[in-house]
């Protein structure tokens, strides 16, 4: 694997959100729609590997979800971003990891964390956790459990939680991040109001931020505030890093930022 050396100097999009007033998210939703009747129309027959009454079904529960949440002012093209999900966790490998992605919540918002082991290790981003003793971990099936902060690395933005549990479904971690250039790889969490959101992107590379000693990855991936905490996923269904960011970059635009896995294992054995 190839780091960069290159020192960008761009500002970290802390929030991992762009805003969008209301009538142009109205209009993002109205292009998404027009796209959809017109591939319809191409189409005689859908492509998908579900029904055809499922995916309309879940189409408009996507729809009265947006319209629920507009107060909120979102700022993505919300049915594509639903859907994009939706095809993605008709693939078994997708919906099995999806088992061990956790809702992290504390007093003062929600996050993501991902389940490591099967008795209740869950990695999250310290920033999800930061000024807070107590907080939640919800499992897709096995339910709520109370989390116990075990051990937190903010220095690599990242922290590990333990709930008491057994039997739980966990994603393995990669010994090492490794890539190739442009490499596919998937991402699952909770984005602004929804849970268990698949999604799909590329690795670009290494990057230097201004303020960490160690380089991150950068990914050509749609991140969004409530992704921080999601395990970036490889082809072997193993977790190469933690998205924690997003960066307006000089050169590809407005991408997402990952902790390697490198560092919490080299952490973790101090």
């Amino acid at each position: 694997m190839n780091k960069s050396d290159e020192f960008h100097r761009d500002v970290i999009d802390e929030d991992l959100y762009e805003e969008f007033d209301d009538e142009e998210l109205f209009e993002l939703i109205e292009m998404e729609r027009q796209k959809a009747l017109a591939k319809s129309k191409e189409e005689k027959k859908p492509k998908r590997p579900f029904p055809k009454w499922a995916f309309w079904l879940i189409a408009i529960a996507m729809f009265i979800n947006v319209i629920a949440i507009l107060p909120k002012t979102f700022s993505i093209p919300a049915l594509e971003f639903l859907v994009t999900s939706a095809r993605l966790v008709a693939d078994p490998a997708i919906d099995e990891y999806q088992e061990s992605i956790v809702v992290i919540e504390t007093e003062t918002g929600k996050g993501t964390g991902f389940s490591i082991s099967s008795d209740g290790y869950i990695i999250t981003n310290y920033h999800v956790i930061d000024d807070t003793r107590d907080a939640l971990a919800a499992f897709p099936e096995e339910g709520l459990f109370d989390a116990k902060i075990v051990e937190t690395y903010p220095e690599v933005d990242l922290a590990l939680l333990k709930v008491e549990g057994e039997k739980l479904p966990f994603l393995p971690l990669a010994t090492e991040t490794t890539f190739s250039e442009k490499e596919h790889i998937n991402f699952i969490g909770n984005p602004l109001k929804f849970n268990g959101i698949a999604n799909e992107g590329n690795v670009l590379g290494y990057t230097q931020l201004k303020d960490w000693d160690q380089e991150v990855l950068m990914l050509d991936a749609p991140v969004y505030r409530g992704n921080s905490g999601s395990p970036v996923i490889n082809s072997d269904g193993e977790v190469i890093a933690v998205i924690f960011a997003t960066l307006n970059h000089e050169k590809h635009g407005r991408i997402g930022l990952a902790v390697p896995i490198d560092y919490y294992h080299d952490r973790a054995k101090d």
